[in-house]
C-alpha cells in the first residue's frame, strides 16, 4: 500500500497538481488585468480548490457554514496541519477572503503570481515590526475593501496538539472591528502531515464555530481574545492548546 500511495504522489497528483496550478496562475494573472479587486482571482482559486481535492481523493465534510452571518466582513481563524489546509477550506467557505502567507511562497512561480494579484498580504514570522504591519496592513484592507481574512494563529504548520496562538488574529479583528469565525480542520494531517512527502486520499472533516464579536473590545482585550479563541478552536477539533506562551505577539 505504501508503494502504491508513493507512485501515485509521485506520477500522478503532484504533476497534475502542479500543471493546474500553472493552469490556474496564469488564468489569475489574465483576469487581474480587467478587475483589481481580487474577487474573480479568489473564484478561480475556489475551482482551482475543488480539482485539487478531486484529483488527491479528499473528500470533505462540513459543518457549521450556517453561523457565518450573512455579509460583512470575518477574521477566519483555524488550525494548521497540513500544507492542504488552503485548498480544503476554500471551496467550503462562501466568503470572499484573504490570507497572510509566508514570504517564501510569493517567489513560488504560479502561486507567487496568484498570491500577489489576487491581493493576498505578506507577512514575515521572523521580523516583529514587519508581521505587527502586516497585521496593521490586513485591519486596513478588511475595513476598505470589505473582505474577510483568514489566519492560522499557531503561526505555521504543527504537529498532533493544538499549540498556542500567537495575537495577531485577535489584534486584526479589534482593529478592524469583525468578528472571529474559528474553524476546526480534522483529518488533514493524514491526507499530507507537517514535512509529509506522500498523499493520501481521505476524508476531512470541517467544523465552523459561532462567531466571537470583537465590537465591544480594545487591544487591552487582546490575550483575552487570544486564549478565547484558542479553546474555541479546540473544542471544534476536541484538543486542548499544549501551553500558554509567554511572547505571543504576531501572526
Amino acid at each position: 500500500m505504501l508503494l502504491i500511495d508513493i507512485l501515485r504522489t509521485w506520477l500522478w497528483t503532484i504533476p497534475v497538481v502542479a500543471f493546474l496550478t500553472s493552469i490556474g496562475g496564469t488564468m489569475s494573472l489574465i483576469v487581474s488585468l480587467f478587475s483589481s479587486t481580487g474577487r474573480m482571482q479568489h473564484q478561480i482559486a475556489r475551482v482551482w480548490a475543488r480539482i485539487v481535492l478531486f484529483i488527491s481523493g479528499v473528500k470533505v465534510t462540513v459543518e457549521g457554514v450556517e453561523k457565518i452571518p450573512p455579509g460583512g466582513s470575518f477574521v477566519f481563524i483555524a488550525n494548521h496541519r497540513s500544507f492542504y489546509d488552503i485548498p480544503l477550506i476554500l471551496p467550503q467557505i462562501a466568503v470572499q477572503f484573504r490570507f497572510l502567507a509566508k514570504k517564501s511562497l510569493f517567489s513560488v512561480p504560479f502561486l507567487g503570481m496568484h498570491l500577489k494579484r489576487a491581493g493576498h498580504l505578506v507577512v514575515n514570522h521572523s521580523n516583529a515590526r514587519e508581521s505587527l504591519r502586516s497585521m496593521s496592513d490586513a485591519a486596513r484592507v478588511i475595513q476598505e475593501k470589505e473582505v474577510s481574512i483568514l489566519l492560522f494563529p499557531e503561526g505555521g504548520r504543527t504537529y498532533g496538539d493544538l499549540e498556542p496562538f500567537k495575537d495577531g488574529a485577535a489584534y486584526i479583528a479589534i482593529k478592524a472591528g469583525v468578528p472571529v469565525i474559528p474553524i476546526g480542520v480534522i483529518g488533514a494531517g493524514k491526507i499530507l502531515g507537517n514535512h509529509g512527502r506522500i498523499i493520501r486520499g481521505g476524508h476531512v472533516h470541517i467544523k465552523v464555530g459561532d462567531p466571537l464579536y470583537t465590537l465591544d473590545m480594545t487591544l487591552a482585550d487582546l490575550k483575552t481574545l487570544t486564549r478565547i479563541m484558542e479553546e474555541r478552536v479546540g473544542e471544534l477539533i476536541g484538543q486542548t492548546v499544549v501551553a500558554s506562551a509567554p511572547e505571543n505577539v504576531g501572526v
